[in-house]
């Protein structure tokens, strides 16, 4: 065999898919639901009766998880739709930057530096004055489909 060395470019996932196939008809409300490649939590579910020419079908209202924009989708019950893999994790928060950016502290106990503040404007009043006051904050941040956003914040008491 050969003695060279192999080298491989590795990125940031191990190959995962973003989204799981799960069937329409079994998608219920408050679950998730990928509407026009966008993760979305389900908020209203309805399906019509099967028709002459089969299938019934599901109407799917969604919120967008991360923009808040409510899309609709019509699927027949029977076929696949895309899930979005949904995680929430809690970081302290260490410092705020300048340019808008947050350094979190990970469960590992290294840092996380590539969030910025969110766009939602009572998160982020409630983000910069818990700071300004020296507060122990805890962010929680909803990672789906490769996107990140900060979601919600717990004080966990002064520093």
């Amino acid at each position: 065999m050969s003695d060279e060395e192999h080298h491989f470019e590795s990125k940031a996932d191990a190959g995962a898919s973003k989204t799981y196939p799960q069937q329409a008809g079994t998608i219920r409300k408050n679950g998730y639901i990928v509407i026009k490649n966008r993760p979305c939590k389900v908020v209203e579910v309805s399906t019509s009766k099967t028709g002459k020419h089969g299938h019934a079908k599901c109407h799917f209202v969604g919120i967008d998880i991360f923009t808040a924009k409510k899309l609709e989708d019509i699927v027949p019950s029977s076929h696949n739709c895309d899930v979005p893999h949904v995680t929430r994790t809690d970081y302290q928060l260490i410092d705020i930057a300048e340019d808008g950016f947050l350094s979190l502290l990970t469960e590992s106990g290294g840092t996380k530096d590539d969030l910025k503040l969110p766009t939602d404007e009572t998160l982020l009043t409630q983000i910069k004055e818990g700071f300004a006051e020296g507060k122990d904050l805890v962010v929680s941040v909803m990672c789906a489909m490769g996107e990140e956003q900060i979601c919600a914040l717990k004080d966990i008491g002064p520093k």
